[in-house]
Protein backbone atom coordinates (compact mmCIF):
# COMPACT_ATOMS: atom_id res chain seq x y z
CA UNK A 1 0.00 0.00 0.00
CA UNK A 2 2.90 2.40 0.65
CA UNK A 3 3.98 1.87 -2.99
CA UNK A 4 0.49 2.79 -4.23
CA UNK A 5 0.34 5.92 -2.05
CA UNK A 6 3.81 6.98 -3.19
CA UNK A 7 2.90 6.47 -6.87
CA UNK A 8 -0.21 8.67 -6.49
CA UNK A 9 1.77 11.31 -4.54
CA UNK A 10 4.32 11.45 -7.40
CA UNK A 11 1.53 12.12 -9.93
CA UNK A 12 0.07 14.91 -7.74
CA UNK A 13 3.54 16.35 -7.16
CA UNK A 14 3.98 16.56 -10.95
CA UNK A 15 0.66 18.44 -11.22
CA UNK A 16 1.72 20.89 -8.46
CA UNK A 17 5.14 21.48 -10.05
CA UNK A 18 3.48 22.35 -13.38
CA UNK A 19 1.16 24.81 -11.62
CA UNK A 20 4.11 26.38 -9.74
CA UNK A 21 5.82 26.93 -13.09
CA UNK A 22 2.57 28.41 -14.45
CA UNK A 23 2.25 25.51 -16.92
CA UNK A 24 -0.92 23.55 -17.61
CA UNK A 25 -0.68 20.16 -15.84
CA UNK A 26 -0.68 17.07 -18.05
CA UNK A 27 -1.23 13.35 -17.31
CA UNK A 28 0.49 10.88 -19.64
CA UNK A 29 -1.11 7.48 -20.24
CA UNK A 30 -0.18 4.59 -22.50
CA UNK A 31 -2.06 4.25 -25.77
CA UNK A 32 -3.51 0.87 -24.75
CA UNK A 33 -5.93 0.34 -27.62
CA UNK A 34 -3.39 0.65 -30.42
CA UNK A 35 -2.35 -2.78 -31.78
CA UNK A 36 1.05 -1.27 -32.68
CA UNK A 37 1.76 -1.01 -28.93
CA UNK A 38 0.98 -4.67 -28.35
CA UNK A 39 3.34 -7.59 -28.77
CA UNK A 40 2.46 -11.26 -28.72
CA UNK A 41 4.51 -13.67 -26.65
CA UNK A 42 3.74 -17.38 -26.59
CA UNK A 43 4.34 -17.62 -22.86
CA UNK A 44 2.30 -14.56 -21.85
CA UNK A 45 -0.17 -13.66 -24.58
CA UNK A 46 -0.78 -10.06 -25.61
CA UNK A 47 1.30 -7.56 -23.68
CA UNK A 48 2.04 -3.85 -23.84
CA UNK A 49 5.49 -3.13 -25.32
CA UNK A 50 7.91 -1.36 -22.92
CA UNK A 51 8.30 1.80 -25.03
CA UNK A 52 4.75 2.24 -26.24
CA UNK A 53 3.25 5.42 -27.65
CA UNK A 54 1.42 7.57 -25.13
CA UNK A 55 -1.34 10.13 -25.17
CA UNK A 56 -1.55 13.25 -23.05
CA UNK A 57 -4.59 14.21 -21.02
CA UNK A 58 -4.24 17.95 -20.79
CA UNK A 59 -5.92 20.23 -18.29
CA UNK A 60 -5.95 23.20 -20.70
CA UNK A 61 -7.63 21.48 -23.64
CA UNK A 62 -11.46 21.51 -23.91
CA UNK A 63 -11.52 17.91 -25.24
CA UNK A 64 -9.58 16.45 -22.30
CA UNK A 65 -10.02 18.89 -19.36
CA UNK A 66 -12.99 16.96 -17.94
CA UNK A 67 -11.14 13.63 -18.22
CA UNK A 68 -8.13 15.20 -16.47
CA UNK A 69 -10.38 16.32 -13.60
CA UNK A 70 -12.08 12.90 -13.35
CA UNK A 71 -8.70 11.14 -13.20
CA UNK A 72 -7.65 13.35 -10.27
CA UNK A 73 -11.02 12.76 -8.58
CA UNK A 74 -10.68 8.96 -8.86
CA UNK A 75 -7.00 9.12 -7.81
CA UNK A 76 -8.09 10.91 -4.61
CA UNK A 77 -10.76 8.24 -3.96
CA UNK A 78 -8.20 5.45 -4.45
CA UNK A 79 -5.74 7.25 -2.15
CA UNK A 80 -8.33 7.42 0.65
CA UNK A 81 -9.30 3.75 0.20
CA UNK A 82 -5.69 2.52 0.30
CA UNK A 83 -5.02 4.71 3.37
CA UNK A 84 -8.06 3.38 5.25
CA UNK A 85 -7.70 -0.20 3.88
CA UNK A 86 -11.24 -0.16 2.44
CA UNK A 87 -12.41 -1.43 -0.94
CA UNK A 88 -15.00 -0.30 -3.49
CA UNK A 89 -16.32 -1.78 -6.73
CA UNK A 90 -16.18 0.22 -9.96
CA UNK A 91 -19.94 0.44 -9.63
CA UNK A 92 -19.65 2.01 -6.14
CA UNK A 93 -17.32 4.66 -7.58
CA UNK A 94 -19.75 5.47 -10.41
CA UNK A 95 -22.72 5.72 -8.03
CA UNK A 96 -20.80 8.01 -5.66
CA UNK A 97 -21.45 10.77 -8.25
CA UNK A 98 -23.37 9.63 -11.33
CA UNK A 99 -23.85 13.19 -12.62
CA UNK A 100 -20.13 13.89 -12.50
CA UNK A 101 -19.02 10.64 -14.16
CA UNK A 102 -21.86 10.41 -16.69
CA UNK A 103 -21.53 6.66 -17.33
CA UNK A 104 -20.07 3.46 -15.87
CA UNK A 105 -17.81 2.97 -18.92
CA UNK A 106 -16.09 6.33 -18.25
CA UNK A 107 -15.21 5.12 -14.73
CA UNK A 108 -14.03 1.72 -16.05
CA UNK A 109 -11.72 3.30 -18.65
CA UNK A 110 -10.25 5.82 -16.20
CA UNK A 111 -9.50 3.11 -13.63
CA UNK A 112 -7.70 1.06 -16.31
CA UNK A 113 -5.77 4.18 -17.41
CA UNK A 114 -4.75 4.89 -13.81
CA UNK A 115 -3.70 1.28 -13.23
CA UNK A 116 -1.60 1.37 -16.41
CA UNK A 117 -0.14 4.84 -15.66
CA UNK A 118 0.92 3.88 -12.11
CA UNK A 119 2.01 0.37 -13.27
CA UNK A 120 0.02 -1.09 -10.38
CA UNK A 121 -2.53 -3.94 -10.76
CA UNK A 122 -6.12 -2.81 -10.30
CA UNK A 123 -6.80 -4.87 -7.17
CA UNK A 124 -3.82 -3.16 -5.43
CA UNK A 125 -5.69 0.12 -6.01
CA UNK A 126 -8.49 -1.35 -3.80
CA UNK A 127 -10.92 -1.24 -6.72
CA UNK A 128 -12.88 -4.47 -7.18
CA UNK A 129 -14.81 -5.58 -10.25
CA UNK A 130 -18.42 -6.61 -9.95
CA UNK A 131 -18.38 -10.37 -10.41
CA UNK A 132 -20.67 -12.12 -12.86
CA UNK A 133 -18.90 -15.48 -13.21
CA UNK A 134 -19.74 -18.81 -11.55
CA UNK A 135 -17.62 -21.76 -10.45
CA UNK A 136 -18.71 -25.31 -9.57
CA UNK A 137 -17.17 -28.76 -9.11
CA UNK A 138 -14.32 -30.29 -7.17
CA UNK A 139 -12.92 -27.23 -5.41
CA UNK A 140 -12.85 -25.73 -1.94
CA UNK A 141 -11.07 -22.63 -0.61
CA UNK A 142 -11.10 -20.06 2.18
CA UNK A 143 -12.06 -16.46 1.43
CA UNK A 144 -10.07 -13.52 2.80
CA UNK A 145 -12.52 -13.03 5.68
CA UNK A 146 -12.20 -16.70 6.73
CA UNK A 147 -15.41 -17.96 5.07
CA UNK A 148 -14.94 -21.55 3.88
CA UNK A 149 -16.38 -22.23 0.42
CA UNK A 150 -17.00 -25.74 -0.88
CA UNK A 151 -18.04 -25.89 -4.54
CA UNK A 152 -18.17 -29.70 -4.53
CA UNK A 153 -21.24 -30.31 -2.42
CA UNK A 154 -23.20 -27.41 -3.82
CA UNK A 155 -26.12 -28.23 -6.12
CA UNK A 156 -25.92 -24.67 -7.42
CA UNK A 157 -22.85 -22.81 -8.62
CA UNK A 158 -20.82 -20.48 -6.40
CA UNK A 159 -20.22 -16.88 -7.49
CA UNK A 160 -16.60 -16.19 -8.38
CA UNK A 161 -15.09 -14.31 -5.39
CA UNK A 162 -14.77 -10.54 -5.76
CA UNK A 163 -11.27 -10.59 -4.24
CA UNK A 164 -9.58 -13.55 -5.96
CA UNK A 165 -6.15 -12.53 -4.68
CA UNK A 166 -7.37 -12.94 -1.09
CA UNK A 167 -8.53 -16.58 -1.36
CA UNK A 168 -6.31 -19.28 0.13
CA UNK A 169 -6.17 -22.98 1.09
CA UNK A 170 -7.32 -24.05 -2.38
CA UNK A 171 -7.85 -27.80 -2.54
CA UNK A 172 -9.09 -29.95 -5.40
CA UNK A 173 -8.86 -33.48 -6.83
CA UNK A 174 -9.96 -32.23 -10.25
CA UNK A 175 -8.34 -33.78 -13.31
CA UNK A 176 -9.13 -30.78 -15.52
CA UNK A 177 -10.87 -27.38 -15.65
CA UNK A 178 -13.69 -26.71 -18.13
CA UNK A 179 -14.45 -23.08 -19.06
CA UNK A 180 -17.97 -22.79 -20.46
CA UNK A 181 -18.91 -19.72 -22.49
CA UNK A 182 -22.58 -19.52 -21.63
CA UNK A 183 -24.54 -19.61 -18.42
CA UNK A 184 -27.31 -21.78 -19.95
CA UNK A 185 -24.83 -24.52 -21.01
CA UNK A 186 -23.06 -24.29 -17.65
CA UNK A 187 -26.37 -24.77 -15.79
CA UNK A 188 -27.26 -27.71 -18.04
CA UNK A 189 -23.95 -29.46 -17.26
CA UNK A 190 -24.54 -28.73 -13.58
CA UNK A 191 -28.02 -30.32 -13.76
CA UNK A 192 -26.50 -33.37 -15.50
CA UNK A 193 -23.95 -33.63 -12.65
CA UNK A 194 -21.23 -33.60 -15.32
CA UNK A 195 -18.39 -32.55 -12.99
CA UNK A 196 -18.56 -35.80 -11.02
CA UNK A 197 -19.70 -38.29 -13.70
CA UNK A 198 -16.76 -38.34 -16.14
CA UNK A 199 -13.97 -37.58 -13.68
CA UNK A 200 -13.69 -34.88 -11.01
CA UNK A 201 -13.33 -31.46 -12.61
CA UNK A 202 -13.86 -27.75 -11.99
CA UNK A 203 -16.31 -25.84 -14.20
CA UNK A 204 -16.23 -22.06 -14.67
CA UNK A 205 -18.33 -19.66 -16.70
CA UNK A 206 -17.74 -15.96 -17.27
CA UNK A 207 -21.25 -15.81 -18.79
CA UNK A 208 -20.01 -14.39 -22.07
CA UNK A 209 -16.97 -12.13 -22.19
CA UNK A 210 -15.33 -12.82 -18.81
CA UNK A 211 -14.95 -10.14 -16.16
CA UNK A 212 -11.59 -9.55 -14.51
CA UNK A 213 -12.35 -11.74 -11.46
CA UNK A 214 -13.26 -14.78 -13.58
CA UNK A 215 -10.01 -14.40 -15.53
CA UNK A 216 -8.03 -13.99 -12.30
CA UNK A 217 -9.64 -17.15 -10.88
CA UNK A 218 -8.81 -19.21 -13.99
CA UNK A 219 -5.19 -18.01 -13.69
CA UNK A 220 -5.10 -18.73 -9.94
CA UNK A 221 -6.44 -22.27 -10.47
CA UNK A 222 -3.83 -22.84 -13.18
CA UNK A 223 -1.02 -21.59 -10.89
CA UNK A 224 -2.32 -23.73 -7.99
CA UNK A 225 -3.06 -27.05 -9.72
CA UNK A 226 -1.32 -27.06 -13.15
CA UNK A 227 -4.07 -29.26 -14.63
CA UNK A 228 -5.35 -29.06 -18.24
CA UNK A 229 -7.82 -26.26 -18.98
CA UNK A 230 -10.37 -26.77 -21.77
CA UNK A 231 -12.89 -24.33 -23.22
CA UNK A 232 -16.39 -24.99 -24.51
CA UNK A 233 -17.55 -22.12 -26.74
CA UNK A 234 -20.12 -21.48 -29.47
CA UNK A 235 -18.77 -22.19 -32.97
CA UNK A 236 -18.94 -18.53 -33.97
CA UNK A 237 -16.56 -15.52 -34.12
CA UNK A 238 -17.85 -14.25 -30.74
CA UNK A 239 -17.06 -17.61 -29.09
CA UNK A 240 -13.54 -17.61 -30.58
CA UNK A 241 -13.03 -14.03 -29.33
CA UNK A 242 -13.97 -15.08 -25.77
CA UNK A 243 -11.62 -18.07 -25.94
CA UNK A 244 -8.80 -15.73 -27.05
CA UNK A 245 -9.46 -13.40 -24.10
CA UNK A 246 -8.97 -16.29 -21.63
CA UNK A 247 -5.94 -17.68 -23.45
CA UNK A 248 -4.09 -14.64 -24.79
CA UNK A 249 -5.71 -11.66 -23.07
CA UNK A 250 -7.27 -8.51 -24.47
CA UNK A 251 -5.71 -5.42 -25.99
CA UNK A 252 -7.27 -3.11 -23.40
CA UNK A 253 -5.86 -5.12 -20.45
CA UNK A 254 -2.52 -6.02 -22.09
CA UNK A 255 -0.64 -4.14 -19.36
CA UNK A 256 -1.85 -6.80 -16.89
CA UNK A 257 -1.30 -9.86 -19.11
CA UNK A 258 1.12 -11.53 -16.67
CA UNK A 259 -1.65 -11.92 -14.06
CA UNK A 260 -4.54 -12.75 -16.37
CA UNK A 261 -3.66 -15.01 -19.29
CA UNK A 262 -3.22 -18.79 -19.44
CA UNK A 263 -1.61 -19.57 -22.83
CA UNK A 264 -1.86 -23.34 -22.22
CA UNK A 265 -5.69 -23.26 -22.48
CA UNK A 266 -7.06 -25.71 -25.09
CA UNK A 267 -10.00 -25.25 -27.49
CA UNK A 268 -12.16 -28.32 -26.87
CA UNK A 269 -15.26 -27.30 -28.77
CA UNK A 270 -17.56 -26.54 -30.35
CA UNK A 271 -15.19 -26.72 -33.33
CA UNK A 272 -16.42 -25.70 -36.80
CA UNK A 273 -15.11 -29.09 -38.04
CA UNK A 274 -17.33 -30.86 -35.44
CA UNK A 275 -20.45 -29.64 -37.24
CA UNK A 276 -19.62 -31.62 -40.38
CA UNK A 277 -18.19 -34.58 -38.46
CA UNK A 278 -21.40 -34.95 -36.43
CA UNK A 279 -23.65 -34.41 -39.45
CA UNK A 280 -25.40 -31.46 -37.84
CA UNK A 281 -28.37 -30.53 -39.99
CA UNK A 282 -27.78 -27.29 -42.00
CA UNK A 283 -31.19 -25.99 -40.85
CA UNK A 284 -29.90 -25.98 -37.25
CA UNK A 285 -27.04 -23.60 -38.17
CA UNK A 286 -27.26 -19.80 -38.24
CA UNK A 287 -26.09 -17.69 -41.24
CA UNK A 288 -23.33 -15.14 -40.64
CA UNK A 289 -24.18 -11.46 -40.25
CA UNK A 290 -21.91 -8.75 -41.72
CA UNK A 291 -20.68 -8.16 -38.16
CA UNK A 292 -19.69 -11.85 -37.86
CA UNK A 293 -17.73 -11.65 -41.12
CA UNK A 294 -15.83 -8.55 -39.95
CA UNK A 295 -15.13 -10.03 -36.51
CA UNK A 296 -13.79 -13.28 -38.00
CA UNK A 297 -11.62 -11.41 -40.54
CA UNK A 298 -10.10 -9.34 -37.71
CA UNK A 299 -9.39 -12.45 -35.57
CA UNK A 300 -7.72 -14.20 -38.53
CA UNK A 301 -5.22 -11.31 -38.81
CA UNK A 302 -4.12 -11.49 -35.17
CA UNK A 303 -0.51 -12.45 -34.35
CA UNK A 304 -1.42 -15.50 -32.24
CA UNK A 305 -3.44 -17.17 -35.04
CA UNK A 306 -0.30 -17.35 -37.21
CA UNK A 307 1.37 -19.77 -34.75
CA UNK A 308 -1.79 -21.91 -34.43
CA UNK A 309 -2.15 -23.73 -37.79
CA UNK A 310 -4.96 -25.97 -36.49
CA UNK A 311 -6.94 -22.96 -35.27
CA UNK A 312 -6.29 -21.26 -38.59
CA UNK A 313 -7.84 -24.26 -40.36
CA UNK A 314 -10.96 -24.16 -38.13
CA UNK A 315 -11.43 -20.44 -38.78
CA UNK A 316 -11.09 -21.07 -42.52
CA UNK A 317 -13.83 -23.74 -42.30
CA UNK A 318 -16.05 -21.19 -40.52
CA UNK A 319 -15.25 -18.43 -43.03
CA UNK A 320 -15.95 -20.71 -46.03
CA UNK A 321 -19.31 -21.95 -44.69
CA UNK A 322 -20.46 -18.51 -43.39
CA UNK A 323 -22.48 -20.47 -40.82
CA UNK A 324 -22.28 -20.46 -37.05
CA UNK A 325 -23.65 -22.71 -34.33
CA UNK A 326 -24.41 -22.42 -30.65
CA UNK A 327 -23.41 -25.23 -28.25
CA UNK A 328 -27.15 -25.96 -27.88
CA UNK A 329 -27.17 -27.23 -31.47
CA UNK A 330 -26.01 -30.59 -30.02
CA UNK A 331 -29.47 -31.09 -28.50
CA UNK A 332 -30.67 -31.68 -32.09
CA UNK A 333 -28.83 -35.04 -31.79
CA UNK A 334 -30.25 -35.85 -28.33
CA UNK A 335 -31.17 -33.84 -25.24
CA UNK A 336 -28.14 -34.95 -23.20
CA UNK A 337 -25.71 -35.44 -26.10
CA UNK A 338 -23.31 -32.77 -24.76
CA UNK A 339 -22.72 -34.34 -21.34
CA UNK A 340 -23.29 -38.01 -22.27
CA UNK A 341 -21.44 -38.31 -25.59
CA UNK A 342 -19.70 -35.15 -26.88
CA UNK A 343 -17.60 -34.10 -23.87
CA UNK A 344 -16.67 -37.63 -22.61
CA UNK A 345 -15.50 -38.62 -26.13
CA UNK A 346 -13.56 -35.41 -26.65
CA UNK A 347 -11.83 -35.76 -23.27
CA UNK A 348 -11.06 -39.43 -23.75
CA UNK A 349 -9.78 -39.31 -27.33
CA UNK A 350 -8.05 -35.93 -27.24
CA UNK A 351 -10.35 -33.97 -29.54
CA UNK A 352 -9.00 -30.53 -28.65
CA UNK A 353 -6.69 -27.96 -30.28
Amino acid sequence: SSEVLEAIENVIQGVLQSLAQKKAPVLTVANRRDWRNIEFKDSVGLQLIPRCTTKQIRSDCPQSAKRFALMLKILSMIYKMVQSNTYATKRDIYYSDTLLFGSQSVVDQIINDISCMLKIPRRSLHVLSTTKGFVAGNLSYTEEDGTKVNCTCSATAVTVPSNVQGIKNLTSHAKFILIVEKDATFQRLLDDDFFSKVSPCIMITGRGIPDLNTRLLVRKLWDSFQIPIFTLMDADPHGVEILCVYKYGSVSMSFEAHHLTVPSIKWLGLLPSDLKRLNICKDALIPFTKQDENKLASIQKRPYIVCQPLWKKELEIMAASKLKAEIQVLTSLSSDYLSRVYLPNKLQFGGWL
